[in-house]
């Protein structure tokens, strides 16, 4: 983030003040990355051990979103900041609050695999695993387009959620394959399906955060721009002066 100019300040306090915050939201990035990589392990594998050391380890992740709230608070009350600042600090809020968001998806996902699945049918948690592999990997790598501010890349990284939701798609129809196969499977194809449909929203969190990335360098904010139209608008969008 030194094209930030986060340590520009007079104050050492202050620079201290942001970059810590700044790092704390990568370091909940980190967790919650490996909540999400435990939980699509747990389900594929039926391993209802990890399952429960995601489920409880949710509540550390709800502690850091806290954290960093409270501290981006007390840097908005103490400093007022302006300009690169303050959209630092928004999108910091906003992230961690998809951050948080993605903690309790993983956690929805052990919880579901736990207690309703049966182990008879536990393939078809299995045919979760690609899109579960492909939204660990979007969440990663808009991790490291958090920590370089790396606008190509973010685009890169917004536009595998059409990915997503297109192998999404299949792994429903596949699942309503199962069903009308065998209405038997009614049950646990239900239950395989809100597994997908966490995963998938997911991806959903993750181009969020791109976008709070996106606003953050450019100064715009570019939610709700139709994703065919979001290169050339970035392309078309000069960052604001610091000040």
């Amino acid at each position: 983030m030194d094209n930030l100019n986060i340590n520009k300040h007079i104050s050492a306090q202050y620079n201290a003040e942001l970059e810590s915050v700044r790092n704390q939201v990568l370091t909940m990035g980190g967790l919650v990355e490996k909540q999400l990589t435990d939980a699509i392990k747990a389900m594929n594998k039926g391993d209802a051990e990890l399952a429960q050391t995601v489920i409880d380890n949710d509540q550390k992740v709800n502690a850091m979103e806290v954290s960093i709230d409270e501290a981006c608070t007390q840097i908005i009350a103490k400093r007022q900041p302006t300009a690169s600042d303050l959209r630092l600090i928004m999108a910091i809020i906003r992230t961690v609050s998809e951050l948080e968001r993605i903690g309790d998806e993983a956690d929805k996902i052990c919880r579901t695999a736990l207690e309703k699945f049966s182990n008879q049918h536990q393939t078809l948690l299995v045919s979760l695993e690609s899109l579960g592999n492909h939204t660990i990997q979007m969440l990663h790598d808009v991790l490291d387009v958090l920590a370089r501010l790396d606008i190509e890349q973010g685009i890169q990284v917004y536009r595998e959620d059409k990915k997503v939701d297109r192998e999404y798609e299949g792994v429903v129809r596949q699942l309503m394959t199962y069903m009308m196969e065998d209405p038997r499977t009614i049950p646990n194809v239900m239950t395989a399906m809100l597994c997908a449909r966490a995963i998938e929203r997911i991806g959903d969190r993750v181009q969020n955060i791109c976008e709070f990335v996106f606003y953050l360098v450019k100064g715009k904010d570019f939610r709700h721009v139709d994703s065919e139209s979001l290169e050339k608008l970035l392309s078309d969008v000069t960052p604001p002066a610091q000040k």
